[in-house]
């Protein structure tokens, strides 16, 4: 469930191209991994998200979880982010999840 509860606040922001509200769903010394070179921090994700094309659209399926310790829960998700200029990309994403707060983020493009 806090998987669906951090993932679902980091959709609406994304939804919303709102860079500094996806930001917030992150630790302050995140690490963060999209399809560009890694970002430590809200700022970076912040920053990665403002470059996003305004209409970027995120859909996500949690396929895995593990609770690793009473604060930690990792999340492995499918998700298809659409655009209104170009086709959908689909990635599976690694997440930690530390409290309610994203402090690990990692991006992969298996096709």
């Amino acid at each position: 469930m806090i998987i669906e509860n951090v993932m679902d606040r980091w959709k609406a922001a994304v939804d919303a191209h709102d860079p500094e509200g996806v930001a917030a769903n992150f630790t302050e010394d995140a690490i963060f991994q999209g399809l560009r070179p890694y970002g430590v921090g809200r700022a970076a994700i912040a920053e990665y998200y403002d470059s996003q094309p305004i209409g970027l659209k995120a859909e996500y399926e949690v396929l895995e979880t593990r609770r690793l310790a009473d604060d930690l829960v990792l999340g492995y998700l499918n998700v298809d982010f659409s655009f209104t200029d170009r086709p959908t990309l689909d990635v599976h994403l690694s997440v930690l999840v530390k409290g309610d707060l994203i402090a690990h983020y990692q991006v992969s493009r298996l096709r």
